[in-house]
């Protein structure tokens, strides 16, 4: 797939999930939300890390490429206040709302300008291979991303086990303390038992 192509698939893939934000209610907003950050944050690190350096060099791409730069910067900001919030407020849909707008004004311009003027300056071939890079990168941050989530659930599990070994490890310390102080008792009950009966003799 070429850069033009898989950049425009995330383009229309991120429409797609504002319009549901859009008609989601309560939490599903948020949930929404979650989707949307983080095709949008998996969008520009692509752009930035292979696509972006390749269209800085060239004249005719390169005021457009730091403009798309700046733009990302916006995105980033409104993504993490609007993270931070645990409800959808009437604030939180506008700020959403202000989000949405800028990315549908990124997404026109380098569509309609940016990708017409870097097919210039570019070529197929090198296009070509910038696509196979990003989809690599992609596929590669996505991988780490699920490989992190992984690891968390585990380490969960291994704390919940060590838990319960602690648990019953302490019940048998437990239970050996019990046995013991019972047999304390016992050998000095019948210690006492037998001093009464030695008595009881000496009596006699």
């Amino acid at each position: 797939m070429d850069a033009f192509n898989l950049l425009k698939a995330d383009h229309r893939k991120v429409e797609e999930l504002f319009s549901q934000l859009e008609s989601a209610r309560g939490a599903a907003k948020l949930r929404v939300f979650e989707q949307i950050k983080t095709e949008l944050e998996l969008h520009t690190h692509i752009e930035e890390k292979i696509f972006y350096p390749a269209l800085e060099k060239p004249k005719q791409t390169h005021d457009l490429t730091l403009e798309a730069y700046e733009e990302h910067d916006v995105v980033k900001k409104l993504l993490k206040e609007l993270s931070r919030a645990k409800t959808a407020t009437e604030e939180w849909e506008a700020q959403a709302k202000v989000l949405q707008e800028n990315v549908e004004h990124h997404v026109e311009e380098e569509e309609n300008e940016l990708f017409q003027k870097a097919e210039a300056a570019l070529g197929e071939e090198e296009i070509e291979a910038l696509g196979e890079r990003m989809e690599a990168e992609k596929a590669r941050k996505q991988g780490a991303t699920a490989g992190k989530a992984s690891g968390s659930k585990k380490s969960g599990g291994a704390k919940k086990s060590a838990s319960k070994t602690k648990s019953a490890s302490t019940a048998a310390k437990r239970t050996r303390s019990t046995k013991k102080s019972a047999s304390k008792s016992g050998s000095k009950s019948s210690a006492s038992k037998g001093s009464r009966s030695k008595k009881s003799a000496k009596k006699r």
